[in-house]
């Protein structure tokens, strides 16, 4: 059976409906970097979501070309996450989503390394003939987060947000927002199918001790 990440590290990805803190280990991503507002149909987000995939696809399939990853073993490949924040804002307005900015992300085994991915970037674009260079390789560390699992349409969110707040603090911890601790989330459901009452998407905040 392929390795999956979502039943491997159900802590990470299957949270309950209530909220708890979790420890977050450094992760590699396939990332894009952009901003604007992620419903529009022709803007950048959709367009990154594009190209996310594109080279995930080509990374899990590459057992089958002539190009060999050391340590590659089969896996289904993670669900697609979002980072977000807002200039002068301290974790996100909701109302404002044309003030997005965002990271796409998906995530990647270790194996996966600089000239792996440089293949992969290359094959994706001879094969989709499209541009794949503000695709990049990173890893980000979370550290100590609060998180919740949230039920529901996204706009719905503030309220889940709320508890994981009020939730933090009653544990003794306080936000801990900065230029590379965001509002994480991750996306269980595909929009574009799933009843908007029943979407999930797992809701990750930073956090630290209360001075």
């Amino acid at each position: 059976m392929p390795f999956d990440f979502k039943k491997e590290y159900r802590d990470l990805y299957s949270p309950k409906a209530k909220p708890s803190i979790v420890e977050v280990p450094p992760m590699r991503f396939i990332a894009v970097e952009g901003s604007g507002d992620p419903n529009d149909e022709v803007g950048a987000y959709k367009h990154a979501l594009e190209l996310l995939y594109g080279v995930a696809y080509t990374l899990k399939m590459s057992y089958k070309t002539d190009h060999t990853i050391e340590g590659f073993f089969q896996y289904v490949v993670p669900p697609l996450e979002g980072f977000w924040w807002q200039d002068g804002v301290c974790g996100v307005n909701y109302a404002n989503k044309s003030a997005f900015n965002w990271i796409s992300a998906i995530r990647v085994p270790d194996f996966v390394g600089d000239a792996d991915f440089d293949w992969a970037i290359e094959v994706a674009t001879t094969k989709k003939k499209l541009d794949f260079s503000p695709v990049r390789l990173i890893e980000i560390a979370e550290g100590l987060c609060v998180q919740c699992m949230h039920i529901g349409p996204y706009d719905d969110e503030p309220v889940t947000v709320a508890a994981m707040h009020e939730f933090a603090e009653s544990q003794g911890y306080v936000p801990d927002f900065s230029d590379v601790r965001r509002h994480h989330e991750i996306y269980l459901s595909d929009p574009r199918k799933a009843n908007p009452a029943k979407m999930k998407t797992v809701v990750r905040h930073p956090i630290r001790m209360a001075v």
